[in-house]
């Protein structure tokens, strides 16, 4: 691989890391101007959604895009992905931001590689190393610091935001695993353009995305919008699976760990939510945590060519 592609692979996992952080940081201003969140996940995924889709019909395999309705199994494992992925990963995130912040529900959303590992295990289709106990370790310290700021006795974010959280990564852990007999036979841009197509169309069933006032919206508030949907999801997403094509699965793994540490950052520097030292601690533990799995791509398990993919899906 030539210099200038390695250089140019890097600038789009950085570039795609960063939009993914910042979006959500950027959602929780848009809740601060009065914005329903069921509105606001209905009109990101449509969007987002069609302009994949859209990346995909002038540059990509445009056949899949018909064709994975064509075979009965993939449409109906389609369907289910939508519903139960990605409409559930976007709006428990976006929940989360909406009853605490974006730091805090970014990082509790990166909990699901260690429940994807707790759950192998659980199924005994791979067994505990010592590697997957300090991760699990580094994960229930991280956040035990993380939500109470070293205290015993009470909580320093609010119940539902660590509830829709949790939810978050657990929703993202079905999403990782039940895409990969999908990803096998499809381009990620075709599953995550029909899928947020398909979690938007179900949500604008109870949340119209055409029932609000757009015209009451201020500049800065259209502007917010926007990025939210083109930046935080659209080129986020894209400029990820781009970057495959100079780099290697472990690192974009590992340049896509920026995505909580630009929520943070973001988070308490310009929206100035006050983060407390042991919080810090936590955030430290969670995005070590996530390095140490970028890191260690060797897995025991016994099926692990079938959990594994050369393509990885994050979409936050």
């Amino acid at each position: 691989m030539s210099k200038p592609a390695k250089r140019t692979g890097l600038f789009l996992v950085i570039t795609g890391a960063v939009f993914w952080g910042v979006g959500g940081t950027v959602a929780q201003k848009l809740f601060q101007y009065a914005i329903d969140v069921n509105w606001l996940v209905t009109v990101r995924l449509l969007i987002a959604g069609l302009l994949l889709l859209f990346v995909q019909f002038i540059g990509k395999d445009r056949s899949q895009i018909v064709g994975v309705w064509k075979n009965k199994k993939s449409a109906f494992q389609l369907i289910i992905f939508g519903l139960v992925g990605m409409l559930a990963v976007q709006y428990t995130y976006m929940s989360s931001i909406h009853y605490g912040n974006a730091a805090v529900a970014t990082l509790l959303q990166y909990l699901a590689p260690v429940m994807i590992i707790i759950y192998l295990i659980l199924r005994k289709q791979t067994v505990l190393t010592v590697s997957d106990g300090v991760t699990i370790s580094l994960a229930l310290v991280g956040c035990f610091f993380l939500l109470t700021n070293g205290s015993i006795t009470q909580l320093s974010v609010s119940s539902p935001a660590i509830i829709w959280g949790i939810l978050s990564g657990a929703a993202l852990a079905f999403y990782t695993l039940y895409a990969v007999p999908l990803l096998k036979e499809y381009d990620s841009l075709v599953i995550v353009g029909w899928a947020m197509v398909i979690g938007g169309l179900a949500l604008s069933f109870m949340h119209p995305p055409w029932q609000v006032d757009v015209s009451s919206f201020k500049l800065e508030t259209s502007f917010y919008l926007l990025f939210v949907i083109i930046f935080g999801t659209m080129l986020a997403f894209w400029f990820y699976i781009e970057s495959l094509q100079s780099l290697s699965p472990k690192e974009t793994s590992l340049f896509s760990s920026l995505e909580p540490l630009a929520a943070v950052l973001t988070t308490v520097i310009w929206l100035k939510e006050s983060f407390g030292i042991f919080q810090w601690v936590g955030t430290a533990c969670i995005i070590t945590m996530i390095l140490l799995l970028a890191l260690n791509k060797k897995s025991s398990s016994k099926t692990s060519k079938t959990t594994k993919t050369e393509t990885p899906l994050r979409v936050s």
